[in-house]
Formats: structure tokens, sequence, C-alpha cells
């Protein structure tokens, strides 16, 4: 890369340590820098325009430049910039939030707590867990199971709950106390002439043999996505959570839905909770909360968690946990006026609509010689890009394809996310039929570069 001195990309390299990112290839590439953006584009220096893919991080459900949120973050900053929720006290946005979070909620909730990531949500709810079977005296049922390829997050425990290597290695991760079972990802771990349900019981048998394994006196919780979104948009096979669920209920076990990614529409419908039938009695939301406009993530929790919790601070003195910024009146005066827009503008219903558009036009890539499979529901899809199509043979070593891709993708002005190979979509919610056929022929373009890159490394490989 090339720079001038004293451009923000050379000030980036200089002095920014970047997460997801190898930090020598970066000091020799550098970033790509945005610095505006307008509903479902974004722009970088040089004035070229990006159809945002992945809406930022899965979250910018809204786009970029929703004149209502600037105007609501303004007015409250103007009011009150800043109120904790320590020792009983509160600011009002906080308590209309909280009140309009438990009326949205697809299962019935009591209370909800707030932080300002996912990250810090799921670390909240590890701790939650723990202090809830401390209070009922059941101090041996302390046990979280999460999955293999699931992502909840990078703090110590919530990135311990993440079950991606990347987030363990060097990281001295996972702490105790956090299982992993099995991925249920049918394409990829089904039997030869497994069908969907039928995996599904193999995982539901797998995650309650790691229950009696463990001893069911000491697994508390088991931790999930909808759908699993880092770990490559993996759409449950169906029967899944129904099967699951079961298990968890015969062991008292609870479960803890992490919606930071399908919450608020991302499913085609209010929740991933909804697309799927789950009836958690955590929930964790994040990201479309606010439209990542302001950093907020809220927790939800059920009324027997409640009383548990409540009932241990009366004992204590005191409920010792919380953080500076939780419930920041800004931050939830934007989450609020961001619902709003969610139900004035029928959102959901849009999402569903194009969604299928999306999923039928990502399924047209089926039969290209590098893809094996495509997945997905709602607006968030992937497209597994495979060695051998007849094996399912993965790319050695896997992700370099990928990354080529998608870098061709961005030279073709649409940013997108590779996971190994899986090529991810995740586009704002906001996005037109219009939009979604041009991205899409966009992507087609990049895939087309990638084959032809394939058939040359295959040619060179046989002289």
């Amino acid at each position: 890369m090339t720079s001038l001195p004293n451009s923000t990309a050379s000030r980036d390299i200089a002095y920014h340590l970047h997460p997801y990112t190898n930090a020598r290839k970066h000091e020799a590439e550098g970033p790509l820098v945005i610095v505006k953006g307008k509903g479902v584009h974004v722009y970088d220096e040089q004035g070229q325009a990006y159809i945002e893919g992945m809406a930022g991080l899965w979250s910018t459900s809204l786009g970029f430049g929703e004149e209502r949120l600037v105007e609501a973050a303004t007015k409250q900053l103007r009011e009150l910039p800043y109120y904790h929720t320590f020792n009983h006290k509160v600011s009002t946005p906080s308590v209309d939030l909280a009140e309009k979070l438990i009326e949205i909620a697809p299962v019935k909730m009591s209370k909800v707590a707030f932080a300002n990531s996912g990250s810090e949500a799921n670390d909240s709810v590890v701790k939650f867990v723990w202090y809830y079977n401390n209070a009922l005296g059941r101090p041996e049922k302390k046990k979280i199971i999460s999955r293999i390829k699931g992502y909840h997050g990078v703090t110590v425990a919530s990135g311990s709950l993440t079950g991606l290597p990347a987030n363990h290695a060097d990281f001295d991760l996972p702490i105790a106390n956090i299982l992993h079972t099995s991925c249920p990802h049918h394409y990829r771990f089904g039997l030869e002439g497994e069908n969907e349900e039928d995996f599904a019981t193999r995982m539901a048998a797998d995650l309650e043999k790691m229950i009696l394994d463990e001893g069911p006196d000491t697994v508390a919780a088991f931790i999930a996505e909808p759908v699993m979104g880092a770990g490559g948009v993996i759409v449950p096979p169906a029967t899944y959570w129904a099967k699951v669920q079961a298990v968890l209920t015969k062991y008292d076990v609870l479960l803890i839905a992490d919606e930071v990614i399908c919450g608020f529409g991302r499913t085609g419908q209010s929740f991933g909770s909804v697309t799927f039938d789950i009836k958690p009695d955590i929930m964790v939301l994040a990201k479309a909360l606010s439209s990542s406009y302001l950093p907020i993530s809220a927790v939800m929790i059920a009324d027997k968690v409640y009383q548990a919790i409540a009932d241990n601070s009366a004992k204590i003195g005191t409920f010792g946990h919380g953080y500076t910024y939780a419930g920041n009146p800004v931050s939830a005066a934007v989450a609020l006026e961001t619902l709003k827009i969610y139900e004035e503008r029928n959102l959901f219903d849009h999402a569903g609509r194009v969604g299928a558009q999306l999923q039928a036009g990502l399924r047209k890539f089926a039969e290209r010689p590098f893809v094996g499979e495509v997945r997905g529901v709602g607006l968030i899809g992937a497209i597994e890009l495979v060695a051998d199509k007849a094996t399912k043979a993965t790319f050695d070593p896997v992700g370099k394809v990928g990354a080529y891709l998608v870098t061709r993708a961005q030279a073709h002005g649409v940013i997108l996310r590779n996971l190994g190979d899986s090529i991810a979509f995740s586009p704002p919610l906001i996005i037109t039929e219009d939009q979604v056929t041009d991205m899409l022929a966009r992507f087609a373009k990049a895939l087309e570069e990638t084959e032809d890159l394939m058939a040359q490394e295959a040619a060179a490989s046989t002289d």
C-alpha cells in the first residue's frame, strides 16, 4: 500500500491496533478508510461508493444517515447527556427502553439489564447464571454449554463461550465451567444418508450426553444463537430447536438466546426466537437495538431468574454488578427511536419480503463449480466455497480463496465478509429489491474472477 505521510491510512498503521486483523499484514496493506455513509452505501476517501453488504458488523439495520436517530441523540445530549443506573438512580430513556423491550419480547420476560456491547451482555449473563444458582443454593450448578462455531463475544467469559479457535488461541481460553457441544451444521457434519431431522436428533443426543457426563446438577445453562453468525451463518436443521429445548427442560438447564445478530428483523421476523419457536429464559440483545448508531446492549431475564437474583441481593445487601455507561440516556433514546422506526416502517415485514429475494438470488449460485452450500434465512445468508463439490473438501489453507473473493467484491463496490471460505451477506434491513439485485450482480463478477483464478492455478499445477 502507498499512502501520503500523515494521511488517515498512514496514521492508522502507526497508532491503531485492529481487531480481527493480521497486524503484520495490516502494516503492509493498510486500511480501507470510510468517511461517509448514506442509506445502504458507504464511501471511502476517494469518493468510491460501496454497498455495505454486511451492515457494518451485521448491525446497521437502518443504514447510514438516518436523521431521526441523529435528532434523537442530539435532543437527549442537550437534555441529559449522561446518567447512571447505580444506587436507585435512573434516567427516563433507560426506563422507557426497558419497558418497550419487555413489551415486544417474544416470550414473557421480567427485567432488563443494560450494557454496552454484545460481549459485555454475554459476560454479564455468565455472572447472572452463577449468581442465580448460588442464590438457589446450588453452588455446583455452574457449567454453561455453548456450541462449536458459536459466537458470543470476546471478553474473558464471553470469549470462552465463543466456539472459534482463533478466539481462544494464546488468550488462555476457555475458562473453567464453559463447555462446547456439537455444531449443528448439517452440510458439514451430517453423516452419509442422514437427513436434517435425524441429524437434529443426534445433535440433541450429543447435548444430552454432555449434560449426563458432566452431571445434570453441575450444568446451569445452554447458550446459542438462533442462527449462528460469525461461525459461518449456520441455519439450524429442521426440528433442532424443539429437540434441544426438550433436553434442557428435562435437566433444568436455562436457555439463553443470543439474539445479538438475529434480533430486530434479521431473520425476517422480530426475533430469531420467533422464527425458530425458541422459548428462552434469558435473551441477549445488541447491534440492531440502536442500529449501531450508539453502543448499547441488553439482557432480558425471566421472572424466575429475577426473583432469585433479587432475593440474593437483599441477602448480600446489593447486586454487585453494573457498568458506568449501562442505560446511557443518549444510547437509550437512540434505541427507542430505532424501535419506533422499525414499527412505523414495518421493516421486519420488509426484511422478510426482500430477504426472500436475497435467498432466491443466492441460491442461483448453487451450481457454480466451487460453491458447496448456499444457506440463510431472511436478510442473512452465506455461500460456502469448497475445493471439491462432490467430497465437500475445503481449500488449503482454509480462508484464502474466500479472502480473495471478498477483495474482488470490494473492488466491484460491495463489502462482504469471509468466514473461513463462507461468504456472508447481511445488508441493512432498508435495502431495496433493486439494491439486492445490484449487490448480487457485483458479487457475481467477483465470483467469476475467483473461478478464473482457480482455473489458472489448476492449469499451472498440471504443467
